[in-house]
């Protein structure tokens, strides 16, 4: 059996480490509970893991990323859970914790802790790592006094989080390739290859087929003029660039995607997504509605939609319903919309938020799935059908060449 590094806590909050057999991660954490160890991590052994530790040091951030937020907010649900005091689970995690801003973080909290200060109170002076999501969620677990049920719902939300959105960026990672290989693949035909036919051409003092004539031509001009078209090309990135921070333009763009017929869905399915998930965590939560929908309107990816939210709000000022403004605003799946509105009726509004969401995941990863088995062949065929047609027209004009009288 394969040998794990494991890290524990006992009950009065003492630090284990040490290497346990077993056959899966799972299998050896289940061990360490038996014999009355709270198990915070464990991990293939040292010698089938060197080398990933030494290219994690390699690439490590000099910021904290998502998961390493999840990591601490999955470690202090366990802790609190297992009835250790908040400041004692603090410091434990800083003796765990093999990441030095994770612990420099933690050992800040900490000390507010110590001074006084609620858990809540103490995430607020790290804005940038703990959104108002985050520190909402936390603050009403104080005052239910549930906060290792909070914590856990937090980690499994910012996991099932970036799973989505690390599900959008690799769908677009292959056709990048494609394009970057397209791009380079001319490039080689055009500054090594088609230059010595063109001389070989007119030493030939031949007429060329319009076919030919033309690719030699575009191969001119890039050759030629490829100062400019670098310049060009980077004064409109300069430009989009700029403009991402108009927010009219923003919102303009926006209303483009979501009228978009290729884009419309997706984009409805990605927002409902965040959307149902943010509330429905806030709402189980124990987070009031009226407060959770102004934190669940700001994980909306879509200025339009945020737009559409604000009515929603100032109906529910008004005593209205969540179902009935979703409806009306138009710009919502349907489908959605009347399980929202059947978890209302029903009094388990959260926990139909979470199912949407679930649903909405699926469809999102098989919606960017579906249109990548689409786009992976058409752009392998646009490849093909640009780089042949370019040999095509070299291989008519060398037989036309051969075809003249001598």
């Amino acid at each position: 059996m394969p040998a794990f590094d494991y890290r524990a806590v006992t009950p009065q909050g003492e630090v284990k480490t040490g290497q346990m057999s077993g056959a899966s991660k799972k299998d050896v954490a289940t061990s360490l509970q038996k014999i009355g160890l709270i198990p915070m991590s464990v991990e293939a052994g040292k010698a089938t893991r060197a080398g990933a530790t030494n290219a994690r040091f390699k690439l490590s951030k000099r910021r904290l990323s998502r998961g390493d937020i999840a990591d601490f907010t999955r470690q202090l649900s366990i802790l609190v859970g297992a009835g250790l005091p908040l400041d004692r689970a603090l410091a434990v995690i800083v003796k765990v914790s093999s990441e030095p801003l994770l612990r420099e973080l933690v050992e800040n909290l900490q000390s507010a802790v110590r001074g006084g200060a609620p858990l809540s109170v103490a995430l607020v002076q790290h804005p940038e790592l703990f959104p108002d999501f985050y520190i909402n969620l936390i603050r009403a677990a104080e005052m239910s006094g549930n906060l290792a049920r909070s914590l856990e719902e937090i980690s499994q939300f910012i996991e099932k989080s970036q799973a989505l959105r690390e599900k959008l960026v690799s769908a677009m990672v292959y056709p990048a390739i494609l394009v970057i290989v397209t791009l380079i693949s001319l490039a080689v035909i055009m500054v090594f290859v088609l230059p010595e036919f063109s001389e070989l051409f007119a030493d030939m003092n031949a007429p060329l087929p319009a076919s030919t004539a033309f690719v030699l031509g575009v191969t001119d001009f890039v050759r030629g003029y490829w100062l400019v078209i670098v310049a060009l090309i980077g004064l409109i990135a300069v430009y989009f660039q700029r403009r991402s921070k108009d927010p009219e333009w923003l919102y303009k763009r926006d209303q483009r995607l979501l009228d978009g017929v290729f884009t419309s869905d997706l984009v409805k399915k990605i927002n409902m997504a965040y959307f149902s998930r943010t509330l429905g965590t806030l709402l189980n939560g124990g987070v009031p509605l009226l407060s959770a929908l102004g934190i669940a309107k700001e994980s909306l990816r879509n200025r339009v939609l945020k737009e559409k939210l604000e009515g929603v709000t100032s109906s529910l000022r008004d005593g209205s319903g969540l179902a009935g403004p979703l409806i009306e605003t138009e710009v919502f799946p349907e489908f959605a919309l009347q399980m929202i509105q059947v978890g209302e009726e029903t009094g388990q509004l959260d926990e139909m938020l979470i199912r949407v969401a679930d649903i909405y995941d699926h469809e999102v990863s098989t919606a960017t799935e579906r249109a990548l088995s689409v786009l992976e062949p058409v752009m392998i065929i646009g490849l093909g059908v640009v780089i042949g047609g370019i040999i095509m027209s070299i291989l008519v004009a060398i037989l036309g060449i051969n075809d003249l009288p001598m």
